[in-house]
C-alpha cells in the first residue's frame, strides 16, 4: 500500500513532469503546447486592474504571472477559485450557455484549477480539483469532484511510457481465460484488429510485429496532457482520470472514468451516463453507456450500447452492438450483437456478430472441466434461446439456433441455418438443418434487412458483410450437403442391412447424393445419425434430411442468382458470356470472416505476410489494406456465386438454357422467400393462444395491425415484384436472339 508523505509547496505545484524525462533545452510545458493552439490574438498576463477583481471575488493563485488570458476577459465571471500552476484561459464574458435544461454562466467559480488550458466561452463551476487538461471551446464541467491527468497518461492505450516497466502495459485477454490470446488495445482498434491478433497466437512473428505497430502507433514521451474537445457537457461525476475525450460528449453522474479515451464526434457523440465505472478502455464514436454500467480492460466499438448495470470485461464488443444487465468476460465479439437481459452470461467465446442472446442463457460453463481454458466459436447469426446452457468448448456454424435446453456436453454444429434441441424424452440431440430457411424466414429476411439499416455510422472503418446469403455461409451449405450425402448413405445402408466396411467417402457420397436427389419416400422414414457433433452417448439425430439438402441447394441458387443479376444491371456492357470467360480455375472455399469482414483465405494469408515482413508498419496501413480487400470483395463475391451455380448444376460451362432455367428458378425462390415471410407470420394471427389476450379482433388488429399492411411483409412484397422485373430485364437483354 502506498503511504502519504509530505511534499514542500514547491514539488506540490511544480513535479507533474520529471526533469529527467524534459528534453535538453526544453521546458516543462513543451509537450503540452503542442497540444494547444493559441487564441488569434494571443495571450497576456492579466492588468492589475483584473488582479484586484479576481482578488475581491475571493480567487487566489500561487502566482498571478502564471495566469494568462486573452483580450476578451471579463474577471467578474471569475469568482471563489484556487489557481495553482501555469493556467491559461479562453474567452470570459457574461453569456451562458444551456444544454438541454442545464443552464450555466460562462466563467469559472468555486473551482481548483491546476494548470490548464482553458477554451473559449467555458463555463466551469463547482469542480474541486482540475488538473493538466486542455479544455476545449463550449465546454460545460459542472459539479466535478475530481478530473485529473499524470504524466504517464494512455487513455486506454496497451502502451507503456518512457521508464516504465512492461508489466505495467494493459492487456485485454479476449476469448479464453487463461490469458493466452491476449491483445493489446488502441484507439482505432476494431474487431478485424482483434481477432487477427487474439486467433493467431500460434504465429509468433505476428506476434511481435502486432505488439511493436501498436507501441509505436502512439508518442511513448510523458507529460501530454488529458484534452477534453470542443461542446462537451460533463456534470455531476466523482472521478474522471487520464481521460481523453472528443468532441460534444455529454457524460452525467458517471462514478469513475479512468485510463480511457472516448471518441465523439458532433456528428458522432457519445453518452455516459449515471453510476457508470469505466476503467482501462477504448470507446468508439457513438456510443452510449447509461445506469450502472461496469466496464474494465475493454473496447467498445462505434454506436454501440451499454446498459442497466450490463458487466463488460476482458472483453472487445463490436460495432452496432448492444449489451444490457449482462456479465460479459474474456469475449470477441463481432458486430451487430445483441444481449438484453438480465441473467444472461456470455465467457470465453468468439461470437461472430448479428448475434443474439436470449434470457437465462448460460454460454460456456466450465463445470465440465477441470480447467478454465475452454472456448466457444460461435459464426455469425448465433441465437441460443430461453434459457439455454453450452458448455466449453464449442464451435457452431452460421446462424445456429438452439432451443431452450441445457445442453450436457460439448458440440460442434457444422449445419448453417440449423436449429439444435434436446429430446429429453429419448435422450436424444435433434437437428434441423436449414431450418431457417424452411421454417423461419420471416427472421432470417427481417435480420438480413435490419442490420443495414440499423447501420448509423458515419465513418464505418470495419467493413461488414451483413447478408446472410454469402461466401461463407454459402461454402457452409455446401459441405452440409457433403455430410448429408454420407450420413443419409449411411442410415440406408444400415436399414438395408449391408456392410459399411470397405465403403469410401467418395462411395457414401455417391449414394447418399442419389437418394437425396431422387424419390423422398426413400429418405423420410431413415434414421440419420451426425457423427462428432456432441461429446456424450446419445444419438445426434438429423431430422427432415431431404428438405435440409434440398434447402441449402435453393439458398446457392438463390446467392447466385441475385449476385449475378445484380452485377449485370450494374454493368451494361457485361454478358453472360463475359462472366463464364472472366471466371476460371477452383471455387474459393474457405472465407476467413475477420471482425465482420469476409476475404478469401488467399487475401487474409497476404495481409498477415506483409504484416509479418514489414511491408505493412502501422494499423493505418492494415486498415488500408483492409479497405482494398473490401473493395475488391463484390468481385469474388460474384466469382464464387457464379462458381457455386456450377457446382449445383453440375456443369463446366452454363449454356443459355442453363442461365435462363436458374434465372427462373431465381424468381421462383424470391416469391418462396416472400410467401414464407408472409405465413411466418400469418401463423402468429392464427395462434389462438397468442390472440387469447384479446377481447375481440379489433383489439387484436389495433395491437398488431392487419396482416397485409405490415410494413415487412409490404416490403417483401415489393421486393418480389421489383426482382421479377428485374430478371425478365436481363433475360430480354441478354437471352433473346
Amino acid at each position: 500500500m502506498e503511504k502519504v508523505t509530505v511534499l514542500s509547496s514547491d514539488q506540490l505545484y511544480n513535479s507533474f513532469l520529471d526533469p529527467k524525462f524534459i528534453p535538453a533545452g526544453q521546458d516543462k510545458y513543451y509537450l503540452r503546447n503542442t497540444q494547444v493552439c493559441a487564441p488569434r490574438g494571443g495571450w497576456r498576463h492579466l492588468t492589475s486592474f483584473e488582479i484586484e477583481s479576481l482578488v475581491k471575488n475571493d480567487n487566489t493563485a500561487m502566482s498571478w504571472d502564471n495566469i494568462l488570458v486573452t483580450d476578451e476577459f471579463d474577471p467578474m465571471m471569475i469568482k471563489n477559485n484556487k489557481f495553482y500552476g501555469f493556467v491559461r484561459i479562453g474567452r470570459v464574458t457574461s453569456n451562458g450557455l444551456q444544454y438541454h435544461d442545464l443552464r450555466l454562466s460562462c466563467g469559472i467559480t468555486n473551482s481548483s484549477i491546476h494548470s490548464c488550458d482553458i477554451g473559449d466561452d467555458c463555463a466551469i463551476h463547482n469542480v474541486h480539483y482540475l488538473s493538466h487538461y486542455i479544455i476545449g471551446d463550449r465546454c460545460m464541467l459542472f459539479n466535478i469532484q475530481e478530473m485529473s491527468c499524470t504524466d504517464h497518461a494512455k487513455f486506454g492505450n496497451g502502451i507503456i511510457k518512457e521508464g516504465e516497466d512492461e508489466d505495467v502495459r494493459i492487456w485485454l485477454e479476449l476469448m479464453n481465460e487463461t490469458g493466452c490470446r491476449k491483445v493489446l488495445p488502441f484507439d482505432g482498434m476494431i474487431a478485424a484488429d482483434a481477432y487477427m491478433w487474439a486467433k493467431f497466437i500460434d504465429d509468433k512473428r505476428l506476434q511481435d510485429r502486432l505488439k511493436t505497430i501498436t507501441q509505436n502507433s502512439f508518442d511513448s514521451r510523458r507529460g501530454f496532457y488529458g484534452v477534453i474537445g470542443y461542446g462537451n457537457v460533463i456534470k455531476n461525476c466523482w472521478i474522471i482520470k487520464d481521460v481523453k475525450i472528443g468532441n460534444c460528449c455529454y457524460i452525467k453522474g458517471a462514478s469513475k472514468l479512468k485510463n480511457i479515451t472516448i471518441n465523439s464526434s458532433e456528428k458522432e457523440p457519445t453518452q455516459i451516463g449515471e453510476n457508470v465505472v469505466l476503467v482501462n478502455g477504448i470507446i468508439g464514436y457513438g456510443c452510449r453507456i447509461f445506469y450502472s454500467v461496469i466496464a474494465v480492460r475493454f473496447v467498445l466499438g462505434s454506436h454501440s450500447n451499454l446498459k442497466y448495470g450490463a458487466r463488460l470485461m476482458n472483453s472487445f464488443m463490436g460495432d452496432n452492438s448492444t449489451i444490457s444487465c449482462c456479465e460479459v468476460l474474456h469475449n470477441l465479439i463481432f458486430p451487430a450483437h445483441e444481449q438484453h437481459h438480465n441473467n444472461s452470461f456470455l465467457i470465453a467465446s468468439v461470437v461472430k456478430g448479428q448475434s443474439n442472446l436470449a434470457a437465462g442463457a448460460t454460454i460456456g460453463s466450465n463445470h465440465n472441466s477441470r480447467t478454465f481454458d475452454g472456448e466457444i466459436e460461435a459464426g455469425r447469426g448465433f441465437w441460443p434461446a430461453l434459457c439455454v446452457s453450452v458448455k466449453h468448448s464449442c464451435k457452431f456454424a452460421s446462424f445456429t439456433m438452439l432451443a431452450k435446453g441445457a445442453y450436457p456436453a460439448e458440440l460442434v454444429n457444422p449445419f448453417p441455418f440449423a436449429l439444435l434441441s434436446n429430446d429429453e424424452v429419448n435422450g436424444e440431440l435433434h437437428v434441423i438443418p436449414a431450418f431457417s430457411w424452411l421454417y423461419n424466414m420471416f427472421a432470417m429476411a427481417r435480420n438480413n434487412w435490419k442490420y443495414a439499416t440499423r447501420d448509423t455510422r458515419v465513418f464505418k472503418v470495419q467493413n461488414i458483410e451483413f447478408d446472410a446469403y454469402a461466401p461463407d455461409t454459402m461454402e457452409e451449405a455446401i459441405e452440409a450437403r457433403k455430410l448429408l450425402d454420407k450420413w443419409t448413405a449411411k442410415a440406408w445402408l444400415r436399414r438395408e442391412g449391408k456392410s459399411l466396411d470397405g465403403m469410401t467417402d467418395e462411395a457414401l457420397t455417391e449414394i447418399g447424393r442419389n437418394l437425396l436427389n431422387g424419390d423422398p419416400d426413400k429418405v423420410d422414414d431413415l434414421e440419420v445419425i451426425g457423427e462428432n457433433m456432441e461429446k456424450s452417448h446419445r444419438k445426434v439425430v438429423i431430422l427432415h434430411p431431404y428438405k435440409a439438402y434440398h434447402a441449402y441447394g435453393d439458398m446457392l441458387t438463390y446467392y447466385a442468382v441475385k449476385n449475378i443479376v445484380s452485377y449485370l444491371e450494374e454493368h451494361d456492357g457485361e454478358t453472360f458470356r463475359n462472366i463464364s470467360d472472366r471466371f476460371d480455375g477452383d471455387r474459393a472455399r474457405i472465407w476467413f470472416n475477420l471482425g465482420g469482414q469476409l476475404m478469401s483465405m488467399d487475401d487474409f494469408e497476404q495481409l498477415r505476410s506483409d504484416i509479418k515482413d514489414g511491408t505493412l508498419n502501422t494499423w493505418k496501413e492494415i486498415h488500408h489494406r483492409y479497405n482494398e480487400i473490401w473493395k475488391k470483395y463484390p468481385i469474388d463475391k460474384l466469382r464464387h456465386a457464379y462458381m457455386s451455380l456450377k457446382h449445383m448444376l453440375g456443369v463446366d460451362t452454363l449454356t443459355a438454357d442453363d442461365w435462363n432455367n436458374a434465372l427462373n428458378k431465381g424468381i421462383e425462390l424470391q416469391a418462396y422467400v416472400y410467401n414464407q415471410v408472409y405465413e411466418s407470420r400469418k401463423k402468429d394471427y392464427e395462434n389462438k393462444f397468442r390472440r387469447a389476450t384479446f377481447r375481440s379482433e379489433d383489439e387484436m388488429l389495433a395491437a398488431w395491425g392487419k396482416l397485409d399492411e405490415n410494413s415487412f411483409i409490404l416490403q417483401q412484397r415489393k421486393e418480389l415484384k421489383e426482382f421479377t422485373e428485374r430478371i425478365q430485364n436481363i433475360k430480354k437483354r441478354l437471352l433473346t436472339e
